[in-house]
């Protein structure tokens, strides 16, 4: 066991132990579904603090044999599937957090040097009976260990976005990151699954994706993935009984994620209102509403008489598709649009192709990204 390959179960055993989890254990009948098929690249985009790394490290947890994580599943909707025990502990996992390597380094061509000597050092540390040839990348390391052991790798990969977001305008190296993962993962014989999660879906350039190979499950199509995005409206419920809270109230704050399957609320904001006992704009506090103003300025054709519209209750129709998925190619109002609907700012209505603003939090945002001078000199 090791940091990236077959890790412990701590991030999960955290989770679990605090005073709120709700169950998306269920996630798993679907990746056993998928696990060694050519179904089994997925790529799950959601806004900050909905649950991506939770779920990242819940399926850690579950797959890497490097910890035994019987009791943790114990009374969870995962413990009563058919497939439960066939994958439990059983697997190789390699986890990468994309955020970590590149916080090491604020570079992508370091940052891709230190993920291979990471895990190709931990690699060659567990398989000692491997005789290593020349090749020191991990992909060479890799097919290895498959030819020699027959045996394949779960890649479990959290904040795979972090260069398009923190790396904006570094097109170079964002195209070099994408062909690095698109070697390492596509068409690979040692590959039994991959689960990556962000906020930003996969990154288009020109007509084609470097990772083409993916499903995608986003805030704008979350396909049967919906439940998973947030808390459902009977998980809130459920914590409004337990916690007396008024529902009526906690809709008004933080519903507005409405997807065909049904409404999806904030985790983060339900959670602290339900510990404080108090409702507040809990979810943006993770981020100063300049953020939100940065896209609100570039007032391309007419948003900002359509969020004025958006705040009063209206809604707006956009089209998605010319959305380049990054935080720089804009060329109209509706790639801002779609870029705040991933962001956690905008309701999508998948079947209307509107957006809206979905709840009072999110109001209060728009709000106060508009006030000061440099709204008043549009």
């Amino acid at each position: 066991m090791g940091v990236y390959l077959n890790p412990k179960n701590s991030g999960f055993k955290r989770a679990i132990a605090s005073e709120i989890y709700v169950d998306k254990t269920g996630l798993i009948e679907y990746t056993n579904k998928v696990l060694g098929t050519e179904q089994g690249y997925l790529c799950v985009s959601r806004p900050r603090r909905f649950g991506k790394s939770m779920a990242a490290n819940m399926l850690c947890a579950y797959y890497s044999c490097g910890c035994d994580s019987e009791s943790l599943f114990a009374g969870l909707k995962a413990e009563k599937l058919l497939s439960f025990r066939s994958h439990l502990n059983k697997h190789n996992v390699i986890f990468l957090n994309m955020q970590d390597f590149l916080s090491q380094s604020h570079d992508v061509a370091k940052m891709l040097d230190q993920i291979e000597k990471s895990v190709v050092q931990e690699l060659k540390r567990t398989y000692t009976q491997v005789q290593w040839q020349e090749s020191e990348r991990l992909e060479g390391i890799l097919n290895q260990i498959y030819s020699d052991l027959d045996e394949q790798f779960i890649f479990i990969i959290d904040e795979w976005d972090c260069i398009f977001r923190e790396l904006k305008d570094n097109e170079e190296g964002q195209k070099k990151y994408l062909d690095y993962l698109r070697n390492l993962l596509k068409d690979k014989a040692y590959v039994d699954l991959v689960y990556m999660t962000g906020i930003l879906p996969i990154k288009k350039y020109g007509s084609h994706s470097a990772l083409n190979m993916f499903t995608e499950f986003s805030m704008t199509q979350p396909l049967f993935m919906a439940e998973y995005v947030g808390f459902t409206e009977t998980e809130v419920k459920e914590l409004c009984d337990r916690y007396q809270m008024d529902f009526a109230e906690i809709q008004r704050w933080y519903d507005g994620y409405s997807f065909e399957e049904g409404h999806i609320y904030s985790p983060r904001s339900v959670v602290t209102a339900m510990l404080t006992r108090k409702f507040s704009n809990f979810w943006s506090q993770t981020e100063t509403y300049e953020a939100l103003r940065i896209y609100i300025e570039m007032n391309f054709d007419g948003l900002k008489d359509a969020i004025m519209k958006m705040l009063s209750g209206e809604r707006c129709r956009i089209n998605i598709a010319t959305f380049k998925n990054d935080m720089t190619t804009f060329r109209s109002k509706d790639d801002v649009f779609t870029l705040l609907v991933h962001l956690g700012y905008l309701g999508y209505d998948e079947k209307e192709r509107q957006v809206f603003i979905p709840n009072y939090e999110v109001s209060e945002e728009f709000i106060n990204a508009l006030q000061g001078e440099d709204w008043k000199r549009l």
